[in-house]
């Protein structure tokens, strides 16, 4: 009798188990999903959206990273908070215009790297203390805003050997328009944006000025200044060397890059030909390095928070005919 028991309980949980499809996987990790990243929608039309953008994306997940461990792709992709978004979706919310017409303008010097440096093989400015946790720029275009603040807020670390955080707020409530042409969570340029601090004599910390995600009324205040900056320095455009002596010698630097690609992102060496030179997103090099399976890349630190790619950061292939722009409008400042 027992036995009989044993051998119906063996042939329901085969029956249920075959009739558990690859559909019912995806729902129940889509209600992980929800609760993870505390996603709710206005209405069940919304909801079944989601649901359905969600399966697709982890469809593209699964077959990419099926390539990533044959070794054709030097890169894995996995679930994260933008998995409920379509490629358009997520290049419409979190990539913006650099404002690249006026790239070339607004910089008081131009890094000359020595011929005699002998330049480290890796270089990480975490482990010195001189860069800040990762931020969140939430669902505004002011990529250009972190970009330049993470650089200025390292300079001043690697300068006057304290750590400060500094408000990105202020950047994107105070250098709208005329002379700066930023135009807040629509875009903007990091050149732009450090040029402000420097003709300002300053910007507010971030506890003084927080973080709003969204245009708002200038209400910078003198006497919260945290930094200030004396000049805007650019490294060539379009010469990796230059910007690997630029992060080595000087400290993190704000560089432009074509994020397009990022949005599903997870680790290893981002080395992607699909990648284009049309910039769209603002992002700090805080040091290089060699994968010793993927060769060089640049380190590079977001801000989309610390629950995208490898904790906040990414890893994009370096000397590889300047991938995704990175070395097109680097620049950092003197404090």
């Amino acid at each position: 009798m027992k036995a009989a028991i044993c051998i119906l309980l063996f042939v329901l949980v085969g029956y249920i188990q075959a009739r558990i499809t690859y559909d019912d996987v995806l729902d129940a990790e889509f209600e992980l999903f929800k609760v993870e990243h505390k996603k709710s929608y206005d209405n069940e039309y919304e909801e079944q959206l989601r649901l359905q953008i969600f399966k697709d994306n982890k469809n593209l997940i699964d077959r990419h990273n099926k390539r990533y461990a044959a070794g054709e792709k030097t890169y894995k992709m996995g679930v994260n908070k933008f998995t409920d978004l379509t490629s358009k979706e997520f290049k419409r919310l979190m990539l913006t215009s650099l404002n690249t017409n006026h790239s070339q303008e607004g910089f008081d010097y131009i890094y000359n790297p020595s011929a005699k440096d002998s330049l480290p093989r890796s270089i990480d400015w975490r482990t010195s203390g001189a860069v800040n946790p990762i931020k969140d720029q939430g669902r505004c275009g002011s990529c250009w805003a972190f970009s330049a603040i993470g650089s200025l807020e390292s300079h001043y670390f690697i300068q006057k050997g304290k750590s400060v955080s500094l408000s990105e707020q202020n950047l994107v409530d105070c250098s709208r328009g005329y002379p700066y042409n930023n135009n807040g969570c629509s875009g903007g340029l990091p050149i732009s944006a450090l040029n402000y601090v420097k003709d300002n004599g300053g910007i507010d910390t971030e506890s003084s000025y927080p973080y709003e995600g969204r245009n708002d009324y200038c209400h910078f205040k003198r006497n919260n200044i945290g930094a200030e900056v004396s000049a805007v320095v650019k490294v060539e455009s379009g010469n990796e060397e230059a910007l690997a002596s630029a992060v080595a010698n000087k400290g993190p630097i704000s560089v432009g890059v074509d994020a397009s690609l990022f949005h599903l992102y997870e680790g290893g060496v981002f080395n992607e030909p699909l990648c284009t030179q049309q910039l769209n997103h603002g992002v700090v090099v805080i040091g290089y390095g060699t994968d010793p399976d993927e060769g060089d890349y640049w380190l590079v630190r977001n801000s989309w928070g610390e629950n995208w790619g490898e904790k906040g950061y990414i890893r994009m292939a370096r000397n590889r005919n300047n991938q995704c722009g990175i070395a097109l409008y680097p620049v950092y400042p003197l404090v």
